[in-house]
């Protein structure tokens, strides 16, 4: 925890205390004057803004397609099934690095960069390929016998999937809702690459290029910023995180 307590008080520092030797660990007199600059900053409230939109569209997408994709692997037997999974499993191997080239040249022709979209996209396909596996297990755990009484009450495919099976894997569903938010959230590579509008920036790479520059970097409102964007996550986060214990762990034993 002290990374994220020294930001803190580097934040309540102005940049001339902050070069003071030696350092002063607790701010006796804590300067807020950072804090209210970036809040009265109209290019740190639209960072918020279009990281609060990508992150929840990510969550969004991720969680729909991983129900589809999860649910197929774990019902139905197909050619390539098998081959489909180890293609998930192996997409967790590349670091995101490597695959920004690839996805760029995609990106541009489709003309989809600088666009919320594109980080939504980008995020999402960091975040798919654990989802999609974490949910096959959980479906791989409920009673097939289940489903098997609702198709006699006269339930279609799709009622009984999200009547039945979807309500029986919430802890799955937030677990993985809160991962792919936390991932898209704090996404730095993406929302450089492929945004280079700032009023399409997104926190990190917005914040990064604000405030840190070649010859010079105030850290005590970069540290103000981060600790404003990072702060009310962890305070959701601190309430949520007993549901992502529970998905993962319950997601672990049911295969």
């Amino acid at each position: 925890m002290f990374p994220v307590y020294w930001i803190v008080v580097t934040s309540l520092h102005t940049n001339a205390e902050l070069l003071q030797l030696p350092p002063k660990w607790f701010p006796l007199h804590p300067n807020f004057a950072s804090y209210l600059e970036i809040l009265k900053s109209s290019v740190f409230l639209t960072f918020y803004k279009n990281t609060l939109i990508v992150a929840s569209g990510a969550t969004i997408v991720c969680i729909f397609v991983s129900i589809f994709a999860g649910y197929a692997l774990s019902r139905f037997k197909f050619k390539g099934a098998n081959l489909l999974t180890l293609l998930f499993l192996s997409a967790q191997m590349f670091p995101t690095v490597t695959l920004v080239i690839g996805l760029y040249s995609q990106y541009q022709a489709l003309h989809l960069l600088n666009t919320h979209f594109v980080l939504i996209l980008a995020s999402t396909s960091t975040s798919l390929p654990f989802s999609i596996m974490l949910m096959r297990t959980f479906f791989n755990g409920i009673s097939r016998e289940l489903e098997e009484a609702a198709e006699i009450d006269g339930a279609s495919r799709f009622k009984t999937l999200f009547t039945v099976i979807v309500p029986l894997s919430k802890p799955g569903i937030m677990a993985i809702a809160i991962y792919t938010f936390l991932i898209a959230w704090d996404d730095f590579l993406f929302g450089l690459t492929l945004v280079s509008d700032i009023g399409k920036r997104t926190l990190s790479p917005g914040l990064s290029l604000t405030y840190l520059g070649e010859y010079s970097a105030n850290w005590s409102g970069a540290t103000a910023a981060a600790a404003a964007a990072t702060i009310p996550l962890l305070i959701v986060f601190m309430f949520l995180q007993r549901y992502m214990v529970e998905g993962l762990t319950a997601g672990g034993v049911k295969e």
